[in-house]
């Protein structure tokens, strides 16, 4: 089984914070931060803070796991986290040395209906989660925690 590690990360402003995809030839994309979790993670949650060190330069608090999505021999597990600083010119993942790779680009959502729905956030399951229940997830994240 795959297994990936996936970020609601939300700003001291009580914005998303995404990753928009662009990739030639492709019509962008938003993700959210994270990815494959690595036989070295001593825990999913330990994999998701290593993505959001080497994707961002930040560290997150993470308040729950909200979902997790299942497809084939892939298990994708979406955590609800707060960050408060983050500085993309200093991120240290593989993917960003690759020019083919395409363009990573961060960039802060207005954590409303209106806002996600206004991106193609990728898995449209989670962007429907995230718009469905914005306020909540705010308020969530909001509650104090551990960094991971």
């Amino acid at each position: 089984m795959i297994e990936r590690v996936r970020a609601i990360l939300i700003t001291p402003s009580g914005k998303l914070l995404t990753i928009k995809r662009v990739r030639p030839g492709a019509t962008p994309y938003w993700v959210l931060p994270g990815g494959g979790v690595e036989p070295t993670d001593v825990s999913l949650e330990a994999g998701l803070a290593r993505e959001i060190r080497e994707e961002l330069d930040g560290e997150a608090v993470v308040r729950a796991l909200v979902q997790v999505n299942e497809d084939g021999d892939q298990r994708e597990y979406f955590y609800l986290a707060r960050i408060a600083h983050w500085d993309p010119d200093r991120r240290t993942g593989p993917e960003f040395a690759d020019p083919a790779q395409g363009e990573y680009i961060v960039e802060e959502i207005p954590l409303t209906a209106e806002g996600i729905g206004g991106i193609a956030l990728k898995p449209t399951s989670i962007a429907d989660l995230i718009a469905d229940h914005a306020t909540e997830l705010f308020h969530l994240a909001d509650l104090r925690t551990q960094p991971v």
